[in-house]
Formats: structure tokens, C-alpha cells, sequence
């Protein structure tokens, strides 16, 4: 029941389980795994896809030549199992020339190099296959906020999306972009640190039906936010083009764990939006494994992710289908037939005569109840 298979579209990134330990103390506790064994292991364990930075595949300074050996090994280990290319996107955090920012930089000319590279990672993206092109900005920012203003940041941001918007329908791409948020690191404060904030910008862009969100489960939550209630409002905009699937503790730094390892609720949640929501992309686990792990650690980790967001979803079918549940649902969720609109029902019609805010501020509305049948189906005593 809870074994994976590629129609369930799970994904998972060459930096995921690809990443080699290292953190701010402490060197690499693993072995570098070549992209191409990685394709294999997805494809043994399940999964549908995979997703890379372009740096993450080709090295920032490869030849042309070099470059394209690269790329067509690549594609034939996608041929040779299946796994699909799903999702692009660039690295523009990692090199010193963006320690102040990329498409936000003070420097023009680092500003027009961030667009030269993110359209070279588009054309790997274009190239592989992929439809979905992933914008984070994590040196989008300031430690000296004196530096910076914060309304060119902005608008810089603005003139980049426009731009590569307009290559992408110079080159007859069939791609969108996808915004990610995060509140703080690896900056001292980051510009657009929520995915409110994208979904604010997105309507002043040239070309707004091509820009969405990819909320991550960790960014929202180092900010102390629902997650699923950002998923919900990003899905019924139909902004979400992209999403990314982890773990968090609230307040620490970025964690990326495991799937569902932390936040049994909220992962609950998180999957009946999705689910219910009629959501049908990629589920993308942008996670690591402990530290602690070796590479048949790392595999067991990719697993559970999985395995974990499968369980979650029988509990939510489980959820629909509990009669007690939905009776008290549908005694607690009361209704208008029809959508409330001020042609439809006057000031005056909005509510009876004879309504009473008394009894009704006196009703209790049994979700004590509700909510502990929820912890007992998932605890499984139901």
C-alpha cells in the first residue's frame, strides 16, 4: 500500500540525495554520488523524477564541450530508467560574485550576469525536458540594509522575471516559472521572505500567467506559519506550480528533514489540501538525510519520504470516508447554497430578523470533539 511508483509523481532534487552531510561546523561525511548513479537510484526505489541546479550537473566553469559530454551522459541514464526530468533551476548563491545578491545586486554588471546564467540553466532545463523553472533567491538580501534600497530590490527582481519571461517566449519554451520563499538564511534579511509576498508580486509582472509559487515546508515554518494554509491560498489562486516537501522545527535554522518526520498534523494537513485540492504536480521532496548517514542511509531517507507522504494520504482518505467525522463536519461546516454576492443578497437581506448573536455566541461548535477523533485516526486506535 505503501510502496511508491512513478504515478505518484515523487521527485527528488541531485542536491537532496546528492548532499554529502556538510554543515557550518563540520566537514562532508559522504562520498560525492555521480548524477548519473543517482538517476539509477531513484529509478530502483520509486521515485518519478529528478531535479538539479545547473551547477549541480555541469560545473559553473565547464568548457562548452565538457558541458554537453556532461549533459548527454545524463540524458541517456534518464532514457536507460525512465526517471523523467522534471524541474530546473539555478544556482546563484553559491559562487562569491552573488555574496551581495544576483538579479538584486548594488553591481549591474553582476545583476546582467546572474541573467546570462539563469537563462544558460533555462536551456539546460529546456533541454533535459523540463517544464518548470524554480527562482530562489537566497542571496536576494542585506546584512547592511544602509546598503540597499529595499524598493530597487524590488523592482530589480521585477525587471529580471519580466526579462527572462520574454526568453522564454522568444525561444518557443514551454515552461513557467516558479517563485521559493524563505524567511532568513542565508541572508541577515531576505527580500520576498514568504510566499504572500511572491503571490503580492506576481500580478505586477509583464507576464503574470507564467510566474507561480514553490512554497517549501521548512521556509514556512522556520517563520512560525501554516504551511498547508499557504498551500491552500497559492492552490486556489492557481499559483501552485511547484512544491517543495520536507520537515522542520519551528524556529531553528533550515533543516530540511526527512518528510513528515517532525510535524505529524501539519504534514496531515498539508497532504488533504494538496489531495483534495485536486493538486496533480510534481511532489518534490527537497530534504537531506542525517548527517549521520551513509549512502544506504541516504536511500532508506529517499524512501521515507515517500513511504511517509503515502501513509499521510490513506489517512486522509481515511479522514473523508469516517462517517462519525463527516456527520460532525457537515453539522459544523453549515453553508450558503450559492456564492454570497452584493447583486444577489442587499445590505439589508444579509442576515434575518430575527437572528440572535447571543445564542450563537453561546453555541459551542464541538470541535474538541472533531479535533480528537482526528488524533485518533492518525494514532490508528480508529
Amino acid at each position: 500500500m505503501y510502496t511508491p511508483t512513478p504515478q505518484d509523481r515523487f521527485t527528488f532534487g541531485l542536491w537532496t540525495v546528492g548532499n554529502r552531510g556538510r554543515d557550518p561546523f563540520g566537514v562532508e561525511t559522504r562520498p560525492p554520488v555521480d548524477p548519473v548513479d543517482i538517476v539509477h537510484m531513484l529509478a530502483e526505489i520509486g521515485a518519478w523524477g529528478v531535479n538539479l541546479h545547473d551547477n549541480d550537473l555541469v560545473p559553473i566553469d565547464a568548457t562548452p564541450s565538457e558541458r554537453d559530454a556532461i549533459v548527454a551522459r545524463f540524458t541517456k541514464a534518464l532514457d536507460d530508467t525512465g526517471v523523467q526530468f522534471v524541474m530546473g533551476t539555478v544556482n546563484l548563491f553559491t559562487d562569491p560574485v552573488f555574496k551581495d545578491g544576483a538579479f538584486t545586486s548594488n553591481v549591474p554588471e553582476i545583476r546582467r550576469y546572474a541573467l546570462r546564467k539563469t537563462i544558460e540553466a533555462i536551456d539546460l532545463a529546456a533541454e533535459l525536458g523540463g517544464k518548470i523553472f524554480v527562482l530562489w533567491g537566497g542571496r536576494e538580501g542585506a546584512e547592511v540594509n544602509a546598503a540597499k534600497n529595499p524598493m530597487d530590490a524590488v523592482k530589480r527582481f521585477r525587471e529580471a522575471l519580466n526579462y527572462l519571461c520574454e526568453y522564454v517566449i522568444d525561444q518557443g519554451y514551454e515552461m513557467k516559472f516558479a517563485l521559493e520563499a524563505k524567511p532568513n538564511e542565508p541572508r541577515g534579511d531576505i527580500y520576498f521572505s514568504s510566499t504572500g509576498a511572491y503571490l503580492a508580486l506576481i500580478p505586477t509582472l509583464e507576464h503574470p500567467d507564467m510566474v507561480g509559487v514553490n512554497p517549501e515546508f521548512a521556509h514556512e515554518t522556520m517563520a512560525g506559519l501554516s504551511f498547508h494554509h499557504i498551500v491552500a491560498q497559492a492552490l486556489e489562486q492557481g499559483k501552485l506550480f511547484h512544491i517543495d516537501l520536507n520537515d522542520q522545527k519551528i524556529g531553528r535554522f533550515d533543516q530540511d528533514l526527512r518528510f513528515g518526520s517532525e510535524n505529524y498534523k501539519e504534514s496531515f494537513f498539508l497532504v488533504k489540501v494538496l489531495e483534495d485540492g485536486g493538486y496533480d504536480g510534481p511532489l518534490h521532496f527537497d530534504a537531506h538525510a542525517y548527517r549521520t548517514e551513509d549512502l544506504e542511509g541516504v536511500k532508506e531517507f529517499a524512501k521515507g519520504c515517500m513511504r511517509s507522504y503515502l501513509i499521510f494520504k490513506e489517512k486522509v482518505h481515511r479522514f473523508n470516508e469516517d462517517e462519525e467525522i463527516q456527520q460532525l463536519l457537515k453539522e459544523i461546516q453549515a453553508a450558503d447554497e450559492e456564492p454570497l454576492t452584493y447583486d444577489r443578497v442587499r445590505p439589508g437581506q444579509l442576515v434575518a430578523p430575527d437572528f440572535d448573536r447571543r445564542a450563537w455566541g453561546a453555541k459551542g461548535y464541538a470541535y474538541e470533539r472533531l479535533d480528537q477523533l482526528l488524533f485518533d485516526l492518525m494514532m490508528g486506535v480508529r
